[in-house]
Parts: structure tokens; C-alpha cells; sequence
């Protein structure tokens, strides 16, 4: 901490603001700046500690009668140098100073920093949280109090989640994300095959083939979207051609149309279909027979 503006941590700020408490923090390894606490160690030390140190105990609630008597025997101890005892100095100063406590226990809660990632979800105990994606790459708080999960950067809090153990999973509200993003999300199979379908018979093809032939049909929207950047880029009557050509040879995917528009090859014929004919008869072809 520094020697002239000690900071608290955020667990011990919150139990200041909770119980409407003030700390005063001391430098580590510099006692003398707070002697009243430490000489009260060095009596509690002396005047019940020792006089328990051969005494053995079997329970926490033994120990803590034994320990109460010797409390209240040590409070009613008269001051060496002024008139009257611990006892009398707490109830003419100390308690008509204190207040009720709250009606809620302080909940114990966990802090933790975390780097936001480039996906704009932050880890804890392995799965991801999003956040606002303008904090991407800065490093947030996290607070974890019992089933709640919240985020802050710097004293701003910026994000609610509820805690989840699935791990490796994510847990994404859609107001963090970009809106090319969003935009993303609110994609469905029959709205990508209609816009395939706008374009063309050829078009509308594969984007049937992805949602298809995926095993899930989310696995196929980046090649559908993949197909609207060719349409911007391309124009629609040349993307009904590559896709139409994609289509002949059996490749109805983003990485077969991408190259036939940049070839140019979406303008040239298409490819003859080769007729289907007999298997020849030849000594080497060894006929259905022959695997019974």
C-alpha cells in the first residue's frame, strides 16, 4: 500500500458501506501505526491466552465459555494510570456511539479481474460471460455473490449474469453484442433460404444444401452470410451463376463459389454432364456375383 494514501480492498469496502463502518489502514510490517491495536493483542495475550495455555478443551462453545469469563475478569480490571476500568471507559464512550446492525448479514462475496476477450465474453471457473463489446481487450471486475454474477470497469457496473457451471458454455445478452452481430442472431434457415431464393433457383440451392447437410443448421450461417458479401461484391445474376456452377460440381459450399466469381469462371459454359452408360464387360470387372 502507499505510505500516505493506503487503499482497502474491495471485499473490506464493502463491509464499511454494509455495516457503515470507517478503516483507517495501517503500512504492513508498521505496528506503531496503530498501537491501541496492537497493545490490546499483547493484553488479550497475556490475560487470557496464557491463562488457558495448559487447559484443554473438546468444543468450540467450552472454549468460548472459558474464554468470555476471562473477558469479563479482564474488563473489570482497574486502569494502572486513570480512574476506572475498560468496562466503565465502553459505556461512557463507546456505546452510546454504536448503532443497530443492519438486519442482513454482510453476503461474503469473491472479486476477481479478467481480460475481456476478443469475443467479448470474460471466464470465471471455466465458462463465459458477455459484456458490452466496447470493452473489448480492457480488464473488468468481477463480483461473485452466491448465484449473481457482476461485472464492472472501474466503478461502473456494467453487466448482470446468474452464475452458471456449465463449463465451456457461454452465457451471451444480446444488447452486448456488435450490431453486424445481432444481426447474425436474428437469421433463421427459412429467412436464408428465401433470400437465396430472391436471387435465384442456383443461389437458393446451396443454401438448402447447408441447412441441410449440417449436423446443425446454425453450423451453416456463416457460409450463407459468406454468400451475401459475394452478392454485394459480385452482383446477384453473377452469384446465381457461380452458385448454379458450385451446384454442377457437386461443391455447394462458400470455398467453391468464392474462387468461380473470382476467376471469372461463373461466365464461361458450364461443364458437359457426362451421359451415363453400362459398365463395360471386361475379365476384370468381377460382377455382383462375385460378393455373395
Amino acid at each position: 500500500p502507499d505510505r500516505y494514501e493506503p487503499g482497502l480492498g474491495r471485499l473490506v469496502e464493502e463491509f464499511c458501506d454494509h455495516y457503515g463502518v470507517a478503516v483507517l489502514p495501517a503500512r504492513p510490517t508498521r505496528p506503531k501505526d496503530k498501537p491501541k491495536v496492537e497493545v490490546t493483542v499483547q493484553i488479550v495475550q497475556r490475560w487470557i491466552l496464557a491463562r488457558l495455555r495448559n487447559r484443554r478443551f473438546f468444543s468450540l462453545g467450552e472454549l468460548n465459555c472459558a474464554i468470555a469469563q476471562l473477558l469479563a475478569d479482564l474488563n473489570q480490571r482497574p486502569f494502572k494510570k486513570l480512574p476506572g476500568c475498560r468496562r466503565e471507559a465502553f459505556d461512557k464512550l463507546d456505546r452510546p456511539a454504536l448503532r443497530a446492525l443492519p438486519p442482513a448479514r454482510m453476503p461474503i462475496v469473491r472479486f476477481k479481474s479478467a481480460r475481456v476477450n476478443i469475443d467479448y465474453h470474460v471466464e470465471l471457473d471455466g465458462h463465459y460471460y458477455s459484456v458490452p463489446h466496447r470493452l473489448v481487450r480492457t480488464t473488468v471486475a468481477l463480483r461473485i455473490a452466491g448465484a449473481t454474477l457482476e461485472i464492472f470497469a472501474g466503478q461502473q457496473r456494467v453487466a448482470v449474469h446468474p452464475v452458471s457451471t456449465a463449463r465451456g458454455k457461454h452465457s451471451t445478452i444480446s444488447e452486448h453484442m456488435p450490431a453486424s452481430h445481432r444481426a447474425h442472431l436474428e437469421w433463421t434457415p427459412a429467412k436464408l433460404i428465401a433470400w437465396g431464393e430472391r436471387i435465384g433457383v442456383g443461389c437458393a440451392a446451396p443454401v438448402r444444401w447447408q441447412m441441410d447437410n449440417r449436423p446443425h443448421p446454425g453450423q451453416g450461417y456463416r457460409c450463407c452470410l459468406g454468400l451475401q458479401r459475394l452478392a454485394r461484391q459480385y452482383g446477384h445474376e453473377r452469384l446465381e451463376a457461380a452458385c448454379t456452377r458450385a451446384m454442377a460440381i457437386h461443391s455447394p459450399i462458400y470455398r467453391s463459389v468464392n474462387p468461380i466469381l473470382a476467376s471469372g469462371t461463373d461466365r464461361q459454359p458450364l461443364p458437359a454432364q457426362p451421359t451415363q452408360t453400362s459398365l463395360p464387360l471386361h475379365e476384370n470387372v468381377r460382377g455382383p456375383d462375385y460378393y455373395h
